[in-house]
């Protein structure tokens, strides 16, 4: 199951951006390439190769999340109290690792804050190149990651 990718901007990327008071077409962007490139829009995506597999649309890594609690959100209360906010109340305790694959909205938030930790400034919106580069840098866990395919995805579908 895919999702079409104005939906997934107008419905989950912007209203999450918006809640976390981000306001920024080369966030939106970023994050809709993020999912384009790590898993084709699908959720359920499974990388069959990856001992390192990546959950949900984003195909975040249980070691990604685990990261964005334990040493970035453990010392910003404020955005944690948000980002948790974003989670189901008896999920999340059970296996928050879920939350990636069945909550948009959280997902979404978690692959902001794994761009957020590398504390750079993001590239203007119309530097696809720049976005490419940003994710392949800062994101991308597999091996065959590529900023020029991410920067064509961006070309051809956000220009």
């Amino acid at each position: 199951m895919t999702i079409n990718a104005v939906d997934l901007t107008e419905h989950v990327i912007k209203p999450t951006l918006d809640y976390l008071g981000v306001r920024s077409l080369a966030a939106e962007k970023l994050l809709l390439g993020t999912a384009a490139q790590e898993s084709d829009f699908d959720p359920f995506y499974q990388h069959c190769e990856s001992q390192s597999q990546g959950i949900g649309i984003y195909q975040i890594t249980s070691a990604q999340h685990r990261i964005v609690w334990d040493k970035y959100l453990a010392f910003h209360p404020n955005l944690a109290s948000k980002v948790r906010g974003l989670a189901s109340q008896h999920q999340f305790l059970k296996d928050p690792d879920q939350e990636l694959k069945t909550n948009l909205a959280y997902s979404t938030a978690i692959a902001w804050v794994i761009y957020l930790q590398s504390e750079h400034q993001l590239p203007e919106a119309n530097d696809s190149e720049g976005l490419g580069h940003f994710w392949e840098q800062y994101f991308c866990h597999q091996g065959s990651c590529h900023a020029q395919d991410f920067s064509r995805w961006i070309n051809s579908y956000a220009a």
